[in-house]
């Protein structure tokens, strides 16, 4: 084990289950103390007791400013600063044509998925800038953001925002040091694309057009999210890195 983020603390979004929690749990063996984020407190805790010391529950409505204020509070209060914040809380209330979305399921998406990481980023940038600290923030994003998205078009259309998010703050900070990243998962199995990997037909279509003929695993995730968090990406800002199995090579 290297212990490549020995000394850092980490908040991690969406961290309860799924990818989040693989990144939370290798940030956790990698030295870091990890903030766990999610809605809901009782799933984090039994998370953070899962992953062992060095992991923190805080729950978190990345959706509303006061309780990202309130994460970033109660972090410093803990921990005394943050040095890598991983964006990863999502949502998906809809699935169909782009057509017949209700707009209550367009600002869900959009409330989740763009404002909510832009927050978090700001909260951080805000407090290394202040600290004159270097920093890495990293967005997870996906495949879906860097081309048609059909039956998911607003998760598209807000993991798109996400890339340029990710490119106009890597721009805008970089002189400060803070590095700002993404990585554009393909299909991943978790709960959260539990209606895609439940679809036998569907997995298998998108094995044949993947090179490594494979679905990935939210460890696959946590692997990328260590080399942007820690000092071997000192010089990759404003990078998306797909970790789709070379599905986007097809």
């Amino acid at each position: 084990m290297t212990r490549r983020l020995e000394g850092k603390v980490a908040i991690v979004t969406g961290a309860s289950r799924g990818i989040g929690a693989a990144i939370a749990a290798a940030m956790v063996r990698e030295g870091a103390q990890v903030v766990l984020a999610a809605r809901k407190i009782e799933p984090l805790r039994a998370k953070a007791e899962e992953i062992g010391p060095g992991a923190h529950a805080i729950a978190c409505h990345t959706g509303r400013d006061d309780a990202v204020d309130d994460l970033f509070a109660a972090t410093f209060e803990r921990l005394g600063k943050v040095d890598v914040l991983v964006n990863n809380a999502a949502t998906n209330p809809y699935f169909g044509p782009l057509m017949n979305v209700e707009w209550s399921a367009w600002r869900k998406t959009f409330e989740v998925n763009l404002e909510g990481y832009f927050r978090c980023a700001r909260a951080a940038a805000r407090h290394l800038l202040g600290r004159r600290a270097p920093g890495s923030i990293v967005n997870v994003t996906s495949v879906l953001g860097q081309m048609a998205a059909p039956l998911q078009g607003v998760y598209g259309m807000t993991k798109a925002g996400v890339i340029s998010l990710t490119q106009t703050l890597a721009a805008e900070l970089g002189p400060s040091g803070i590095r700002v990243n993404a990585i554009a998962p393909g299909l991943i199995e978790t709960r959260f694309s539990q209606a895609l990997t439940s679809n036998p037909k569907l997995v298998a279509s998108i094995e044949e057009r993947t090179t490594l003929r494979r679905i990935g695993r939210p460890e696959d995730v946590a692997g990328a999210a260590l080399f942007l968090a820690s000092d071997e990406s000192s010089y990759v800002n404003g990078q998306t890195l797909a970790v789709d199995g070379g599905w986007t090579t097809t």
